[in-house]
């Protein structure tokens, strides 16, 4: 399995106008909501501020990948979101974000597993500065999901 194989083009949005942590996180999980992959969207950003609260997600060149275990997760997945404007974050590198990769994963055994094989699988591609730039330009789930190939 690869990282664009975990992609679903329903979870991803680009053109976001996000003006804080709190709009594009909302915005990524309604999204899971509406695709049946939450329950419950105060109670999974409840989870996923949890973690925040944990340690930064910020990974550096504008990318966030924030994440929650929950047990508002129906099905392990991640939305992806591609703000048009840089928006505060805690990042690595001192930068805002412009893409927020949304881990949503159940909070039992096999879940957590998942959330490991994929959070490898991201972080392994976030590593080629190629695909960042590719993501920092994308504008619509198409193009998304090609950054990943």
């Amino acid at each position: 399995m690869e990282a664009k194989d975990a992609i679903d083009l329903k979870l991803v949005k680009t053109d976001l106008e996000a003006t804080d942590k709190d709009d594009i996180l909302r915005e990524l999980a309604t999204l899971l909501y509406e695709e049946g992959k939450v329950t419950d969207v105060d109670g999974f950003l409840k989870d996923v501020y949890a973690r925040e609260a944990e340690g930064q997600t910020g990974i550096g060149n504008y990318v966030a990948i924030p994440h929650g275990k929950s047990e508002f997760v129906s099905t392990s997945v991640v939305a992806i979101g591609v703000n048009k404007s840089e928006i505060p974050w805690e990042t690595l590198d001192g930068n805002g974000v412009k893409v927020v990769i949304l881990f949503a994963v159940g909070n039992d055994a096999e879940a957590a597993k998942e959330h490991l094989k994929l959070l490898s699988l991201f972080a392994r591609k976030l590593g080629n500065d190629q695909v960042v730039s590719s993501l920092l330009k994308a504008t619509n789930p198409t193009s998304v999901y090609e950054a990943f190939q």
